[in-house]
């Protein structure tokens, strides 16, 4: 007899534990992680579905973890970080623990860019490091650029700058980095232009894709800001650029959302590889919970 209660624990967080279906926003989580809960069940898996916080739960009854809503841990990073550390040792994580850390920093990045995946032209700001914004400016010559920390999430400390804010930055500009690494790159116009592009891939496989597009005046994607998202139909060009960049990760992830622009330059570039709980629009192609339940 296997002494696992489960095979997998879809994980969320408290807010959506049995949340009152009352937003759009709600009732999309609810629907996305019903999907891969059935999806688990239909393949003949044991599953629930639980807060990563609750207290009560023995993280070593299940096989494994799938991480998807967990969306309040940049809010509890100490926590969190904890949780990970302690929970890693008593069951499997899907993604692996050791991406979900290396992931969780965006030096990732440039990890990636040294495997031959390219992405926008990035200065990486490490902690402690005596230089200013218009030194930085002079240096890489970007008169309009995105600041932001290299450990970050939902926009946190993300400044757009140019010639004419640079010094009513520049005193934030040298709090953050007396305690944290930044990165600067240049304003990447075609976010704007024409929208960023995220590709779902599971088990190593493109399953679907978004356009993601900011509001009129804004360079933030993210619903929260106001964005709007649709259904997007990519290029064999673009599925085999996502497909090379989950592949240069060691271990490989067993889902990814990879988010591609055209850089300045006009060329595809990788803005963010999403490996711990990316928002996955399952209910925009429900079979790709089914390719990822297949997949483990």
């Amino acid at each position: 007899m296997s002494h696992y209660t489960y095979d997998v624990v879809v994980l969320t967080d408290d807010r959506y534990v049995n949340p009152l279906p009352t937003t759009t926003n709600v009732k999309n989580i609810l629907t996305e992680d019903g999907l891969v809960v059935d999806a688990l069940a239909a393949n003949g898996y044991r599953v629930t579905r639980k807060s990563w916080s609750d207290p009560e739960f023995d993280w070593s009854s299940t096989k494994a973890v799938l991480f998807r809503t967990t969306w309040d841990y940049f809010d509890r990073f100490e926590e969190w970080k904890n949780w990970l550390n302690t929970t890693s040792k008593l069951t499997k994580m899907i993604n692996p623990y050791e991406l979900i850390n290396w992931n969780m920093d965006k030096h990732y990045l440039g990890d990636l860019e040294r495997k031959g995946v390219n992405i926008p032209a990035t200065r990486y700001i490490e902690i402690g490091e005596r230089t200013s914004l218009k030194g930085l400016i002079d240096e890489t010559g970007w008169t309009n650029c995105i600041l932001k920390p290299c450990i970050s999430g939902a926009s946190r400390h993300t400044y757009k700058l140019n010639l004419g804010n640079i010094e009513d930055h520049e005193s934030i500009f040298q709090e953050l980095i007396a305690v944290e690494a930044m990165m600067l790159q240049p304003f990447q116009k075609n976010i704007v232009e024409k929208g960023e592009v995220s590709l779902m891939v599971m088990g190593g496989e493109f399953t679907h894709g978004v356009l993601k597009v900011a509001k009129p005046g804004d360079f933030r994607v993210q619903d929260d800001f106001g964005g709007t998202v649709e259904v997007y139909h990519p290029s064999p060009e673009e599925i085999s650029f996502a497909e090379k960049a989950v592949v240069a990760c060691d271990p490989h992830p067993d889902y990814a959302r990879v988010d591609i622009i055209r850089d300045n330059d006009n060329k595809l570039a990788l803005i963010e590889l999403e490996l711990i709980e990316p928002e996955l629009w399952f209910r925009l192609n429900p079979k790709a919970a089914t390719v990822l339940a297949k997949s483990l």
